[in-house]
This record gives C-alpha cells, structure tokens and sequence, in this order.
C-alpha cells in the first residue's frame, strides 16, 4: 500500500508539473542563436510565425489553444491543459512512466488476490467485488493507454521527430527523407544528476539556448562578454626575425 500510494503521489506531481510548467513559450525577443546566424549567411531570411510575428525556431509550431510559439512542441495535450514541448517534456514522461506502473502495479496486485488466493480469508463483501472490477477496467485503460503514449513519444526522442512532424511527414510521404537527429537524454532531463531524472523538478539543461532553440539580445550580449573575459588582456608582440644576407662570396657571383 506504502509503495503503491508512493508512485500515485509521484504521478500526481508530474501531472501538475506538466499542467503548470511553461512549455517553452517563445519570446517575442527571441532571436536565433549565433551558429545559426552563421549558417544561414546574410542573404537567406528567418523563419517568422504569421500568428506571433516573431523568430521561430527549428521544430517549434504554433499551439492555436494556447495562442504562442511553443520550443520542440511535441503536441497539445487536453489532459494536462497544456502543451508538451522542451522544457515540460521530463515531467510529461515522468507522469507516464508512474501512472503506466501504478496501473500495471494494481494490476498485479488484483491478479493475485483473484486468481491466486484459495482461502477463506480471500472472500471479499460484494461492494468491493464490484470496486475492485471498476477499477481493473481503468487500471487497463490507463495501461493501454500510458503504454501507447510512452512508445510515442521514446519514438520522437530517439529520432528527434516529434508527434506534430511526423503526423506532417507521414502525410506528405517524406518519413524516409528525415534528418532530425536524436534528441540527447541531457535536453530532457538535465545535467544536474541520475537522481533528479526520477524527481518531478525543473531540469537543468548544459546550453538552454541549444534545447529551446534560439536566444534573446540580453543573453546574446552576456555570452559575448563572457567571451571577451575569456581572452588573454595583453597579446604578446611578434618578434620579428633577424634579416640574414647572404655572404659577399655569393653575392659576387649573383647578376647583377
């Protein structure tokens, strides 16, 4: 019981992490990065949301119900209220993963009293009978569900496309031109230890800008002074080499 209201508690936290966690929300600051710039070249144009008149990003799309730019939108999802994108996607899993195993837990534990108890102490009141069939049929729900969704989305980060684009590409026919890389574990769950991955708290990510896909003016200019601190004050003169001539032997015999 102790383990089983544990992973419920888990669940449940995840759940309102999700809900109440922006998504990666873009600014309407939001510049590209400076690989990106460089890249691009100065004759090719940004990307620009027709909805939010602003800078948007490599795999980001705009929600209609949440009217903003979400960063690697994943999808809408009406359960949560929210969208799942880069930054609540950690929270998104977790709460599969604990409600995928809370459910295949009760599942267990029904199995095993029915089919697998003989004594007289295995009768239970009518009332709870019907509870317990109530409850199998939304543990297997919950469980056929959560399941399909976790195969969704371990597809999306381990090919780095998510629900959106495939849905696009499947329907364009270009599934087979694909050439999205797989999304590192670290852009998902943080940089700050193994032991946070299981927790439902904000992921630390090693380059925000890199995860959400662009940047703003104020964090551009604070990475270029960082950059300026990182070089060397003074720049050592070249020394010059010493000239050497040739010796008046061989100058005779050069033409003049």
């Amino acid at each position: 019981a102790m383990m089983y209201t544990a992973l419920c508690c888990m669940a449940l936290a995840s759940h309102a992490k999700t809900t109440f966690t922006d998504p990666g929300s873009v600014p309407q600051s939001a510049v590209p990065m400076e690989s990106v710039r460089r890249k691009l070249g100065p004759d090719q144009t940004l990307t620009m949301c027709s909805q939010c008149q602003t800078f948007k990003p490599p795999f980001s799309h705009h929600c209609r119900i949440c009217n903003r730019c979400i960063s690697r939108m994943d999808h809408h999802c009406p359960w949560m209220n929210n969208c799942v994108g880069a930054a609540n996607l950690k929270h998104f899993v977790l709460f599969l993963v604990y409600t995928w195993t809370c459910s295949a837990y009760a599942l267990a534990v029904f199995g095993w009293n029915y089919f697998f108890c003989g004594d007289e102490e295995c009768t239970f009141h009518v009332i709870v009978v019907h509870l317990v069939r109530v409850m199998t049929i939304l543990c297997v729900g919950a469980f056929l569900f959560t399941s399909s969704m976790l195969m969704n989305v371990t597809y999306g980060i381990m090919t780095g496309i998510g629900t959106i684009d495939r849905l696009k590409k499947k329907a364009t026919n270009t599934m087979s031109q694909s050439d999205e890389e797989p999304i590192p574990l670290k852009d998902v769950f943080g940089i700050a230890g193994y032991h946070t991955w299981a927790l439902p708290v904000d992921p630390v990510f090693d380059n925000y800008d890199v995860v959400m896909g662009h940047s703003t003016p104020q964090r551009l200019s604070r990475e270029h002074q960082l950059m300026e601190r990182r070089r060397p004050e003074l720049t050592p003169d070249l020394v010059a080499a010493p000239t050497m001539e040739m010796p008046q032997c061989v100058n005779d015999f050069l033409p003049v």
